[in-house]
Order: C-alpha cells, then structure tokens, then sequence
C-alpha cells in the first residue's frame, strides 16, 4: 500500500518535524545568546597577558578591587566595546547584504567595502596624513562609505540591475583597489609598515575615542536594520511578491545596501578588515532562527559580538603573553560555525 506524501501535513512530515522540533522559540534563543555575550564580555576583562581571576575582575567591576586589577580591567574596556559594535555592525551587514543580494555567501567584503578602507588608509599613510589612530578612522570610513556607494551605482545603473551584477561590480572595484593598494605599498616600504598593521584587524590598540566616534553610526545602522525587517521578508518572495504585499522592493534594496556600508564601513574603520563574521553569523541565525529576517537580525546582534569576542580571547590565550590579531582567529573560530550551519540548513531541506 502506498501513501500519498503530498496529503500528509507538513507538520507531519519527519524531516520537518524534527527540524521544528529542535528550533526553540526566539525569545529563549535570544535570552541564551545574552547570557553567552554577557560571558564572554566578562572573559574579555578577565583574560590577557595578564590573567585575572573572577574575585578580581568582579571586585574591580564593583570598584573595590586594587589598583592594580583596576587598572587592567579598565584598559580592556575599549576592546571589549569594539568587539561588542564590530562583531553586531559585521552581522547584521552580512544579513543585510545576502538578503539583498540573494546571495548566501555575501559578506561585507563583496562590495569592497574592506577593500575601499585599505586603499584610504594607503593613500592617507603615503600623504602623511594617516600617522595616528583618528587619523586612521577619519581616512578609513569616507573611503569605505564611498566605494560601497560607487559599488551601489555601478551595479544598480540602467534597467539591467540584478544582485549579480551588484557582486561583480564589486569583484572588479576590490581588483582594482587591491592592486592600488599593492602598488604603493610596495614601492613606499614606511607606507608598507605602517599599513600591515592595521590590515590584519585587531581590537587592541584602540582607545574608547574609536568607540565613541563610530557608535553613534553602528546604533542607526542596527535600528534600520531592524526597521527593514518586514521589507527583507517579503523582498525573499521576489520583486513582483513583494510589490504586491505593499512593500517597495527597489526602496528596501538601497536602504537595506546603504545601512550594509555603513556599518561594514564603521567596523571596519575602528578596528580594520575583519573577514568571515559576516559570512558566518548570517549562517548561524538562520539555522537557529528560520526565515523571519527580524528574528535573524535581533539573534545577530548578539551573536555576532559574540564570535568576535570569543576569537579575541582566544587569540590572547594561545600565544600567551604575546597574542594572534584577532583577524587571523576568526577564520578558525568561525569555520566550525559555519560548517555546522549549513550542514543544519542542508539536511533542513
């Protein structure tokens, strides 16, 4: 006897039903991802060349604690703070950026928005102009922004706009600006020294000036986002879909792409070139959260500071006292995630 798998309900269905099975409800996956960024906030004031124990680090939270622990738990503030608005601004882009562009292996690199800040930063260092932190940011930033923007109309222009085009215009303008960048820095060896720093990405190095100046962007940028949420969820059904659910597909996309640079471009300006958070996070919530982009982009906010954080401390640890820039933990951090994430997705399907 055969049964006809189009009349049993979904909820039926095993596959579907042990995928809904195992996906909690977003407020306790939520409520979850706090208690893990709360954690690693406090490993992050904890952990260094100097290590801390909890009494320490509690006692100099509390400001009764000595000097001395005092002192160290307040020179990790600024990196602690960058993680948490780096780590939440690279998510939520990265979310941003594959919904916009249909594309799930968008990140905030494929518009060259990385690429962009580098090449500033280059030009700034080979001017003079780029010697101090701030001067650093104050070159990044406008050279990121604006190189999303040329991205945004390059890919965009005429009636034969489509996310593929977006991707390759931002392919050939990450070419051009990294043999830019390779020109000068191997023709001007100060220029070189001065930039592999900053290159590699770090969240040490920084004073709470950094913080102050690109907080303001990241918390507009992750309030549209979250704006953009019902708009994102119907762009997923197609323009002509989302049209007739009232909503404004060309309007979502530029929104939802000019909020992916900014704040691509102010987590970059603070702390450098960071890659795979963005590829990975996306990943992460969505097989925790499902499809609902508000959902995945609340579960980012906190994720994603998350990942960033827990790759500082582990870059701290494993070379102790000296430690691995955190651009270069990421990547092994975040590839078990990712990994995880999509063979969850696949055998979702």
């Amino acid at each position: 006897m055969t049964t006809d798998t189009a009349s049993v309900p979904a909820t039926a269905r095993p596959g579907r039903t042990t995928r809904r099975a195992r996906r909690l409800p977003l407020p306790a996956l939520l409520a979850a991802a706090l208690a893990a960024l709360v954690l690693v906030c406090f490993a992050s004031v904890m952990y260094g060349s100097k290590s801390l124990t909890a009494a320490e680090v509690g006692d100099a939270l509390g400001g009764h604690g000595d000097s001395y622990a005092i002192a160290v738990v307040e020179s990790r503030y600024p990196r602690t703070v960058l993680g948490l608005l780096a780590g939440a601004a690279l998510a939520v882009a990265g979310i941003l950026m594959q919904a916009v562009a249909r594309n799930p292996l968008a990140e905030p690199g494929l518009l060259g928005i990385n690429t962009g800040a580098a090449a500033a930063v280059v030009t700034g260092t080979a001017l003079g102009l780029a010697s101090g932190q701030a001067a650093i940011l104050a070159w990044a930033m406008p050279g990121a922004v604006l190189t999303g923007l040329v991205v945004h109309v390059i890919g965009t222009a005429g009636t034969t706009a489509s996310p593929v085009r977006l991707v390759l215009a931002g392919a050939v303008l990450s070419a051009v600006l990294s043999a830019y960048i390779q020109a000068l820095t191997l023709s001007r060896p100060r220029v070189f020294d001065s930039y592999r720093f900053w290159v590699v990405g770090a969240l040490g190095g920084h004073s709470m000036d950094a913080a102050r100046t690109v907080g303001p962007l990241v918390v507009l940028g992750l309030l549209v986002a979250l704006v953009l949420g019902r708009g994102l969820n119907a762009l997923a059904l197609g323009d002509d879909s989302a049209a007739g659910l009232g909503a404004r597909p060309g309007r979502v996309k530029a929104v939802g792409l000019l909020t992916a640079t900014v704040l691509s471009a102010a987590a970059t300006a603070a702390v450098g070139p960071i890659a795979f958070v963005g590829l990975a996070v996306p990943h992460l919530v969505r097989a925790l959260a499902g499809v609902d982009k508000r959902g995945q982009i609340a579960l980012a906010v906190l994720l994603g500071p998350t990942l960033l954080l827990a790759a500082d401390v582990a870059g701290r640890l494993l070379l102790r006292p000296q430690e691995l820039m955190v651009g270069v933990v990421t990547a092994f951090v975040g590839a078990p995630a990712l990994l995880l994430a999509v063979r969850t997705l696949k055998a979702g399907r």
